[in-house]
């Protein structure tokens, strides 16, 4: 089959096409899918250049999100039919493991998965759609609304949130009836942003964001629940840390789900017990937020944010495009 390859860690240069990898073999307990749609997330970034401490049986096929048709089914799968739409829930989590990083992932032809890692589609969501949820939607879905419990009228200030997991959060907490304000790196995305629905837009690089916070909800008191924000978005971490902790009002929550400017940033806890903040750390997704989020593609609530749709010989390009932040939302790989 044609697959993209990954051989040794390094550059976007090791990032291999391949025209004739192994077909994957089906198991008892597994399920072969023909992939319709692959979508791109940092974490493969991360798989091809190699990460501290994690240890990889290479060859490997990334590509964490998948969506298709089971083309053969294991003689103790039990449910499921040839021909069936699915999702694959990239985490194994029964004998553990990771799609496109432990186990060989979507940008390829064909993909094995065990059943269990398999989650329905309706017939109202699209491939490309379904491909777009399991980590970028899906973490959002649990930090907004399973952990988060993002609630109508509050104030929500949403940073990184042009990329993948921050227009699913735009999107979620309009949903719920919030006020948004988004930080990103350009008027052009927040331009983008405003199309769906955001009440305000910061531009980080040129303005502090926190002391925009305060011009427009005044600065928050320790007396009061007034001024400031309800609730701070932030997997960023680094130097937006200690600004995100001034931006929220007596009681208000931090939600984090990563730290992609630094995981060990310089903090000031004296906020956390003045203002008697909650912070909220989320890992992942359940099978429940993704199911949730396809029956709010369903019944016409959203739409994941599909910003390019690449063919799989141009994944190495696609992979650059997210890698360089040119992406607003999602990059799908077709085969």
């Amino acid at each position: 089959m044609r697959a993209m390859v990954i051989h040794e860690h390094g550059g976007p240069e090791n990032l291999v096409y391949e025209a004739n990898f192994p077909d994957p073999e089906c198991g008892g307990d597994d399920v072969v899918l023909r992939v319709k749609a692959s979508s791109l997330n940092y974490h493969d970034i991360f798989t091809r250049r190699g990460m501290p401490g994690i240890k990889l049986n290479l060859p490997v096929i990334c590509g964490l999100d998948v969506a298709g048709e089971i083309a053969e089914i294991g003689k103790s799968v039990t449910g499921w039919s040839v021909g069936d739409r699915v999702l694959v829930d990239p985490r194994n989590r029964v004998e553990g493991g990771l799609m496109g990083e432990t186990m060989h992932g979507g940008l390829a032809e064909f993909c094995r998965a065990k059943a269990h890692q398999l989650v329905a589609m309706p017939q109202g969501v699209s491939f490309a759609q379904a491909a777009s949820l399991p980590v970028a939607y899906g973490t959002a879905h649990r930090m907004m609304v399973t952990n988060g419990r993002i609630a109508q009228g509050e104030r929500c200030l949403i940073l990184g949130a042009s990329g993948g997991v921050g227009t699913g959060c735009v999107m979620l907490a309009k949903m719920f009836g919030a006020q948004v304000v988004v930080c990103a790196s350009s008027q052009e995305k927040l331009d983008r942003l405003a199309e769906f629905g955001t009440d305000y837009g910061i531009d980080y690089i040129k303005s502090e964001f926190h002391k925009e916070i305060w011009k427009r909800y005044d600065k928050p008191t320790r007396n009061a629940d007034t001024g400031g924000v309800d609730m701070v978005v932030n997997f960023t971490g680094g130097d937006t840390w200690v600004p995100s902790l001034k931006c929220l009002r007596r009681g208000g929550r931090m939600l984090t789900c990563g730290a992609t400017a630094g995981y060990d940033p310089k903090t000031d806890i004296r906020y956390i017990w003045t203002f008697e903040l909650k912070l909220l750390g989320s890992n992942s997704w359940e099978r429940d937020d993704l199911e949730a989020l396809m029956r709010y593609i369903e019944d016409g609530r959203m739409a994941p944010v599909i910003d390019h749709v690449f063919p799989l010989t141009e994944a190495r390009e696609a992979l650059r495009l997210l890698e360089d932040r040119e992406v607003f939302g999602k990059v799908i790989v077709e085969p």
